[in-house]
């Protein structure tokens, strides 16, 4: 983690210590301020690969912190179908990869970044099937590729083209929620699909597909929490402790791997193989307020996707990144 982005963080956890030294609250009570200023209802939305949430979804941490508010946790298969639901109203906090946000921002929905994890390039890919011909990028020209639209495959797939010297409309995409595009990749159906952990080392341990490219060197793979702007202005206090609970999950993951490979499977269902590849290629997490390297680049997935067409018109990052008040 950078200094800066370090530092942001470390001012961001401070938040609910400021609040309480205006307020000249000790620490305890400080707590219980942040309880009481707890939303009524808190509806989480997730995706298997959101390990800081599963971990306290399973221990059950927010319900400890917040006793009087009702959470909710609700899985989603991708980001994009999470972020409709966030700005719907149908939840308060979530966490996505980086290119669900900029449609999300472009389609006029009102919601708000009010956090990241470091980036984790090594945890999405473009696979083939091991007799597949196709050998490099470049061979892409002409191929159907599935992959979920408006995901964080999405802008990987994009910059895996650009990196190749195609254009877009050089490639098929056909674009599917994961399961049915690991369908179609698996009956050959299409040459290749872009895809993201734990689906793709799901995919890696019982298909053995060949990978042509990850994420390194093509796209940061970002991973946003991003809140509705009613609880981010209501309740500040609730998102430092979020973050502050988020956080220490990643510290669990980091030094208790074995028993966290064990509640990861056992809540989602997949082999504790899988769970511990994908754990592998996940580098440490810890929460904090977005830099202004990480608002950067998340300002190049936006602008390459209205550049491609992709989205309906341009759109500033930074107008929806939400800053705590000091």
């Amino acid at each position: 983690m950078s200094h800066t982005t370090s530092a942001l963080r470390r001012r961001f956890l401070q938040l609910l210590g400021l609040t309480a030294a205006s307020w000249g609250l000790a620490p305890q009570a400080a707590r219980a301020q942040a309880a009481n200023s707890a939303p009524d209802v808190l509806r989480i939305g997730y995706q298997k690969s959101a390990v800081n949430l599963v971990i306290l979804k399973q221990q059950g941490i927010l319900e400890k912190r917040f006793p009087n508010t009702r959470v909710s946790w609700i899985e989603f298969p991708a980001g994009p179908q999470l972020l409709e639901a966030l700005s719907v109203g149908s939840l308060e906090f979530g966490l996505t990869g980086d290119s669900p946000p900029v449609f999300a921002q472009a389609a006029g929905k009102d919601l708000l970044y009010v956090g990241a994890e470091p980036p984790k390039p090594d945890s999405s890919a473009i696979l083939v099937l091991k007799d597949s011909p196709l050998r490099k990028l470049a061979d892409l020209k002409g191929r159907k590729v599935a992959l979920q639209k408006g995901s964080s495959a999405h802008y990987l797939l994009v910059q895996a083209v650009a990196e190749a010297g195609l254009q877009w409309t050089d490639i098929q995409p056909i674009y599917l929620t994961p399961a049915d595009a690991r369908a179609a990749f698996e009956r050959k159906s299409v040459d290749a699909w872009a895809i993201w952990d734990p689906f793709y080392a799901a995919t890696e341990l019982a298909v053995q597909p060949r990978v042509l490219a990850t994420g390194r060197d093509l796209s940061s793979n970002n991973s946003f929490y991003l809140a509705s702007r009613p609880f981010v202005t209501r309740h500040p206090e609730a998102l430092a402790v979020l973050f502050e609970e988020l956080t220490r999950a990643d510290r669990q993951a980091q030094e208790n791997r074995k028993e966290v490979i064990k509640l990861i499977a056992d809540f989602s269902g997949l082999d504790a193989g899988v769970v511990s590849l994908f754990l592998q290629r996940r580098p440490k997490s810890p929460v904090g307020p977005l830099s202004a390297q990480t608002v950067a680049d998340q300002q190049r997935v936006a602008d390459a996707f209205y550049k491609l067409g992709l989205i309906p018109k341009p759109v500033t990052v930074a107008e929806i990144v939400w800053r705590p008040q000091h």
